[in-house]
């Protein structure tokens, strides 16, 4: 696998696989992967002839109270597990690299796909969210690009920003990939203490209980949504931001 640093080197190396007639999987990444990221890399690497990730901590995506500073980080780990899910090329550049001294453009989805959920309580995220993602376009050329369902309102501005901006590439979802308790994956799991670690499972439970109330013939969002809260704060270590039903794909609120 080869690892690039500079952004002129991404771009030569996918000019040249271009020129080739061959296909670029591409999967964005910040790293400190887990097996859901490298499911991502093996279903870009099993319908592409090169599989290229990302592997860049994006600052202009966290809030000034937010973790940027104690983010997971594990480079040479990262690199030996992409390695081995048959990755071709690691882009890791810095800072440097992306902003450039002076850079003042950022790329954003006015909507409402970007001012509920986690647009809510943060704000600025998804304006650094596509700005990063249409950057990584540019510079990896990729002729699709596997995104996670788990940050599944990302998914949504992301696909948006590319039929918006007449993007020449494909947005491919892959399934949330979960533990075996059926907690989802997330580099962030690594800040839960082994107390906590049980408790998080209380999600998954309560997003099975409101599957369950629904297949019995509840159609009530708030009634199903009560549910959840109610599973929710049995867990002592619980801190709820929201949880809201939204429909597909425009997350409008639901009429039932």
């Amino acid at each position: 696998m080869e690892i690039i640093k500079t952004t002129r080197a991404m771009t030569r190396l996918a000019d040249q696989w271009r020129s080739q007639g061959l296909c670029i999987g591409f999967v964005p990444t910040m790293g400190y992967f887990h097996e859901g990221h490298i499911e991502l890399m093996r279903m870009a690497k099993r319908d592409a002839d090169k599989a290229a990730v990302s592997l860049y901590v994006n600052p202009t995506q966290f809030g000034p109270t937010e973790d940027l500073a104690k983010y997971p980080r594990d480079f040479d780990g990262d690199c030996a597990k992409a390695a081995s899910a048959g990755v071709d090329v690691m882009f890791a550049p810095d800072s440097s690299e992306m902003y450039p001294a002076g850079a003042c453009t950022f790329v954003a989805v006015d909507s409402e796909l970007t001012k509920v959920l986690c647009g809510s309580s943060r704000p600025t995220h998804f304006r650094g969210v596509t700005t990063i993602c249409a950057k990584l376009f540019t510079i990896v050329k990729p002729h699709f690009a596997v995104f996670g369902q788990k940050d599944y309102q990302q998914l949504l501005v992301i696909r948006r920003m590319v039929k918006d901006l007449c993007m020449d590439l494909e947005i491919i979802a892959h399934p949330t990939v979960r533990e075996p308790d059926g907690l989802a994956m997330s580099s962030r799991n690594a800040y839960l203490s082994p107390e906590e670690r049980k408790q998080a499972v209380c999600i998954y439970q309560a997003i099975q209980n409101a599957i369950n109330l629904y297949k019995k013939g509840e159609r009530s969002h708030k009634t199903i949504v009560e549910e959840v809260r109610f599973v929710i704060e049995k867990s002592p270590s619980a801190r709820m931001d929201y949880i809201e039903i939204r429909r597909m794909p425009d997350l409008a609120d639901p009429t039932q």
